[in-house]
């Protein structure tokens, strides 16, 4: 089952309702729930139940795709953003000068935590960042956790995971490296836009598309301006995602509402290739540039980049200290 938030043209912003979707490549229809319902909620309830108003709202005439305006599937409580790609790891790494993937790498699964008033929905305009001449993509897939855990088994966590969609994680890649320099962040290097969506796929359809260790595996590309740049599969996770969750939750809740997402795939972003090969090739974003995902039976989303409708104050430098016997 395929779900999504979204609002017909003609309501203003604000407006959103949350439908099925029925059909595919651009002629799909959304098929509305009952006002009032929630899609967090709607993934959490009992299958059958879901069932039985998918059923009703299938029966309703719908909107179809040219008529609504998708937004992000949830606003989420908390984004939680995972590092699991190996091969990606290894392309980061050399570009920092090391030799390849750290050995604590190996040992648990590391997260930053995100931005989650940064949403924006599949088909939006993402403004570009001040600052920045490296602007970036970085191809992922997200689950949304539909039910409250804490020190959940992998086994357990399954439950607690309501589906899965796209994720654009843009970066700021010059922001990023300065901040990383200071052992936090990233910080504003990440924090003006994420990308989710198009809608949510419950996991009882990807359950096909399991490998033999039990993760999903499922083809991931990423174009830039309609050009192939990079792809890769889910399968070649280090961790599956009910172990992500599970690990998470050790001595912590994640909350129903959160974004738990996999991390850069190998190739699926830019800065992976700048550090394999010490160029900027292919080059940083810029104005007009559009970026489009597609993951397998999950979807596509596709954003074009506009210039800032603001400038935004310039940052301030630090006080610098007086030290004690420094001369006048």
């Amino acid at each position: 089952m395929r779900l999504a938030r979204f609002r017909h043209r003609s309501q203003p912003p604000g407006a959103a309702r949350v439908g099925l979707v029925i059909g595919a490549n651009g002629s799909w229809r959304v098929h509305p729930f009952p006002e009032g319902t929630d899609l967090v909620a709607l993934l959490a309830s009992d299958p059958g139940e879901r069932e039985a108003a998918a059923d009703v709202a299938a029966g309703l005439e719908g909107y179809a795709a040219s008529d609504v305006l998708l937004l992000p599937p949830v606003y989420p409580v908390a984004m939680r953003d995972f590092l699991t790609f190996e091969a990606h790891v290894d392309g980061m790494e050399k570009g920092h000068g090391n030799p390849g993937v750290p050995n604590e790498w190996f040992d648990a699964p590391v997260f930053l935590f995100m931005a989650p008033h940064a949403v924006c929905g599949a088909f939006d305009d993402v403004e570009y960042p001040s600052g920045t001449e490296r602007l970036d993509f970085e191809l992922e897939i997200a689950a949304i956790i539909c039910r409250d855990v804490r020190n959940v088994t992998p086994q357990e966590a399954r439950t607690a995971i309501g589906g899965y969609c796209v994720m654009n994680d843009w970066s700021a890649r010059d922001i990023q490296g300065k901040e990383m320099k200071l052992k936090l962040g990233p910080s504003k290097g990440k924090d003006f836009a994420t990308t989710i969506g198009p809608w949510v796929v419950t996991p009882d359809e990807l359950e096909a598309a399991r490998d033999a260790d039990d993760f999903l595996d499922l083809a991931m590309a990423v174009s830039v301006n309609g050009v192939e740049v990079g792809a890769d599969r889910s399968g070649h996770m280090g961790w599956s995602f009910e172990r992500l969750v599970s690990h998470a939750s050790r001595d912590s809740w994640v909350k129903a509402g959160e974004v738990i997402a996999s991390g850069t795939c190998a190739g699926g972003s830019l800065a992976e290739s700048w550090g394999r090969t010490g160029r900027l090739d292919p080059p940083p974003l810029r104005v007009g540039d559009v970026v489009s995902m597609t993951i397998e039976h999950l979807g596509t989303i596709s954003n074009r980049i506009v210039a800032a409708a603001h400038e935004p104050p310039p940052t301030v430098p630090a006080r610098r200290r007086v030290r004690e016997g420094a001369g006048a």
